[in-house]
């Protein structure tokens, strides 16, 4: 099965501090029509990269690498940014059409994204079809207890995806976005439970080696 290629593409990596690294992968009139940026939608225009990064600059944002491709007769750009507290996301212009709150309930951890009204700008004949769908993913650091994705899937990876048509996306169609995750992280549990494996196995052994000595009749065993 081929993967969807989405016209709009929003993917958080979330860290259990409420820090994350988000990737930001669309196509330039996308980001046009639903951001409201200025960016020439001509596939043969250069684009400015220093321009694109500076957009998504802000005080809450760190914005990591820049890069920029073409597919289907249209330009793509790919950010990578960081962030120090993902509640605080909304505060950069590009992501201001989204609320996020993240919030630590023993023994959880909730996360929350509403996705409000888009740019609604025309930006003419790009060359859509009518099927372009957008994404909004979530790689997530701990087991998930609850999420309200179509489908209730959890990819592998523990990646999580909503999706919705580029159309609806347009009209500004709300998506609403929850996660309830544990406040332990996957790599920690897993630590935790090697750590235990390596002292019982120790402890089996030392019992072996105890019960040896004893039977071969060594002194004060």
């Amino acid at each position: 099965m081929l993967s969807v290629k989405y016209e709009y593409d929003e993917e958080v990596y979330l860290a259990l501090d409420g820090s994350a690294t988000v990737y930001v992968n669309a196509s330039v009139p996308a980001l046009v029509a639903l951001r409201g940026v200025d960016l020439d939608v001509d596939p043969h225009a250069r684009l400015d990269r220093v321009r694109v990064a500076a957009l998504y600059g802000s005080p809450v944002t760190n914005v990591v690498s820049t890069t920029s491709s073409r597919r289907d007769n249209r330009r793509y750009v790919h950010l990578r940014i960081e962030v120090t507290d993902i509640a605080q996301l909304s505060q950069a212009a590009p992501f201001a059409w989204s609320s996020y709150s993240i919030e630590r309930r023993e023994p959880l951890m909730f996360f929350k994204q509403v996705v409000g009204a888009s740019s609604g700008r025309d930006v003419g004949d790009v060359g859509w079809r009518g099927g372009e769908m957008v994404a909004f993913r979530l790689h997530l650091p701990s087991r998930v207890s609850f999420h309200n994705a179509q489908g209730r899937t959890i990819e592998r990876g523990n990646i999580i995806r909503w999706e919705q048509s580029l159309a609806d996306r347009l009209k500004g169609e709300p998506l609403a976005i929850e996660v309830h995750m544990e406040t332990a992280s996957i790599l920690a549990r897993t630590l935790t439970l090697f750590g235990i494996m390596i002292a019982l196995a120790l402890s089996t052994m030392a019992l072996a080696i105890w019960w040896v000595m004893r039977a071969k009749g060594y002194p004060g065993l």
